[in-house]
């Protein structure tokens, strides 16, 4: 139920968008979307390879008078289920394509999927029974209507893949709304867990869902008319637009409402036996398909950045210049602000909360400073060791050459300060975050190992003071480097920078985030690499939202084809070209004046 932090940092990329008529190596977040018909993007390109635009779309194709019925009882799965067959399918369809690494070529043999854009067609069929045993919810291209009108033999092959993307749109919003109705029947108008709590606790922990229950059924009867206008659908983001812009602000006031809820939840279960006694019951009916009430609580949330993501995946199936693609962007956009939104009303809270207790902790032997403030929040805190005395061999061999020190870094200030019995800290030297530097120390030995200098240039005395740190691992050392000083490394680069490749990982484990400088991952996350300790932790910024942040090299895999790299990142520089260009352009010119 975490949301996930917000990057700080970003600019503009410029790696040629991918051809309309371009083979997708990943096919991204569509659960049924592979079309064995493609042809490799090295080979000619037949004329009927061009996109199908919405003006060339077959005739219309009306659906049949229950076909409302018929797609809500194809979908089988609960949300849960479906959002995890779906990332999993993802994560499968990428290790195929995966395993076609390059490798060393004589002039006569054949390209590798590394020269070309797609693996070689003998892995189809392996795709084809993937999705078979993957897929819950029926393929847009095997219903009956649609086998039926023989539409499929007009489509191009591009078309169909964006078809499929679009109605998986449609029948997850079916999955989600089947979903958040059980939670509403089945557990919020359960007369036994209603007699365990009181209706103050039944608004913390249900909220706004009637309401976002309301909303989520308009906007699936709205998909639902348009497939109804036609099988070929003509496009849905402008559905996810019309809603976005203002129906959707519900899911704000639901997810705002987590920390409450959160909270409330975890009382009730330790304290009141009977409530937690009602939860265990209804958890067991069959119809939870095993299913935790919790797992129906985080529903709005999932979905609102799940919905995001199926956007994403169907702008990168959209004709280039279309009016499709315009659409697409602009859904974007809003889902963009909403999930900012989402994410920024959950951390406000839980911020100024964590501020009002660390300045409690806190005593100054120097000026005191102010903590609490809404625009400043913590990054990371902890213990190091403070070298102390000149570094002298007769110094290194004393036991007295370090001493403990405990910092507290927020996004806009430092504290160093000594801890004291009973969770206390006295705060003996202060700095502006900005006015901060660090050094790694060049090896000198095991005494020395993990060992880095940060300077003030300017400190609570009003001058320039240096510190020599030690952690206790690479990893600590490099995380403490990273979040003083962000922009210390030149090789940090960022997906809006102008790279056309850059070591990936994708995660096959979910983690969730133990301090403020690590990163919450969900499965299928694509990530560009940006730093890595020999400890085994990976500093990253994920593809589809350019958030950033610390995580175990163990919950992720690496990409290893260069194609496969390459397509990810295309696919994201189309999603965000158009993200706030003109202040990306502005600082391009700010940078380019800098270096001159």
């Amino acid at each position: 139920m975490e949301p996930q932090a917000v990057s700080e940092e970003g600019d503009v990329l410029s790696c040629d968008p991918p051809s309309p008529c371009e083979e997708d190596p990943i096919e991204g977040e569509n659960l049924h979307n592979e079309d064995s018909s493609n042809p490799p993007a090295d080979s000619p390109s037949p004329p009927e390879c061009s996109p199908t635009s919405t003006a060339t779309l077959p005739a219309v194709y009306p659906a049949p008078l229950d076909t409302r019925k018929t797609l809500i009882g194809h979908v089988e799965f609960l949300y849960q289920e479906y959002r995890d067959k779906s990332t999993q399918h993802e994560i499968e369809a990428r290790r195929l394509q995966d395993n076609y690494v390059q490798t060393p070529q004589t002039p006569d043999s054949p390209k590798t999927p590394e020269e070309g854009s797609s693996p070689p067609t003998r892995s189809n069929s392996t795709f084809s029974r993937l999705q078979n045993n993957c897929s819950g919810f029926n393929l847009w291209q095997d219903l009956p209507e649609i086998k039926n009108s023989g539409v499929l033999s007009v489509l191009q092959p591009q078309e169909i893949k964006l078809q499929e993307a679009m109605f998986e749109l449609v029948t997850s919003e079916a999955s989600y709304y089947k979903s958040l109705s059980l939670m509403v029947s089945h557990f919020m108008e359960s007369e036994r867990l209603k007699a365990t709590i009181h209706p103050s606790e039944m608004h913390f922990i249900f909220s706004n869902v009637l309401e976002v229950l309301s909303i989520s059924e308009r906007f699936l009867l709205d998909l639902e008319q348009r497939f109804e206008e036609n099988l070929v659908i003509s496009d849905v983001c402008d559905i996810v637009f019309k809603h976005a812009e203002n129906p959707f602000t519900v899911y704000v006031t639901y997810v705002c409402n987590q920390t409450y809820q959160e909270r409330a939840y975890r009382r009730l279960l330790q304290e009141r036996p009977e409530f937690r006694e009602a939860v265990a019951h209804l958890e067991t009916n069959p119809i939870c398909r095993g299913l935790p009430f919790s797992s129906f609580l985080i529903l709005p949330f999932q979905r609102i950045t799940r919905l995001k993501l199926l956007v994403q995946n169907i702008l990168t199936k959209v004709e280039e210049g279309s009016v499709r693609e315009t659409s697409a962007l602009q859904a974007h956009r809003e889902l963009e602000k909403l999930v900012r939104a989402c994410n920024d009303g959950v951390r406000k809270m839980s911020r100024t909360e964590q501020l009002i207790s660390i300045e409690k902790t806190l005593e100054f032997k120097i000026k005191s400073v102010p903590i609490i403030s809404h625009s400043r929040w913590l990054l990371k805190q902890g213990e190091l060791q403070q070298m102390s005395g000149p570094r002298t061999s007769r110094t290194l061999r004393t036991k007295k050459l370090f001493r403990s020190v405990y910092l507290f870094l927020f996004n806009d200030l430092l504290l160093l300060c000594k801890r004291l019995p009973g969770d206390r800290y006295q705060v003996f030297d202060v700095a502006a975050r900005g006015l901060l530097r660090v050094e790694e120390l060049e090896d000198q030995g095991q005494s020395l190992a993990n060992v880095f200098i940060l300077k003030l240039l300017e400190n609570a005395h009003e001058r320039e003071f240096t510190y020599m740190l030690k952690a206790t691992s690479q990893s600590e050392m490099k995380r403490w480097m990273t979040s003083l000083v962000p922009n210390r490394r030149t090789k940090f680069v960022s997906i809006t920078a102008r790279v056309l490749d850059c070591p990936q990982v994708q995660c096959v484990h979910p983690y969730i985030a133990q301090e403020p400088d690590e990163l919450s991952l969900d499965l299928a996350d694509l990530l560009n690499v940006l730093d890595k300790t020999d400890d085994g932790w990976v500093f990253g910024e994920r593809l589809h939202d350019q958030e950033r942040g610390w995580f175990p090299s163990t919950v992720t895999e690496e990409i290893l084809n260069k194609n496969i790299r390459t397509q990810n990142l295309k696919e994201c520089f189309r999603v965000h070209k158009s993200d706030d260009g003109s202040q990306n352009k502005d600082r391009r010119k700010m940078g380019s004046r800098t270096r001159q």
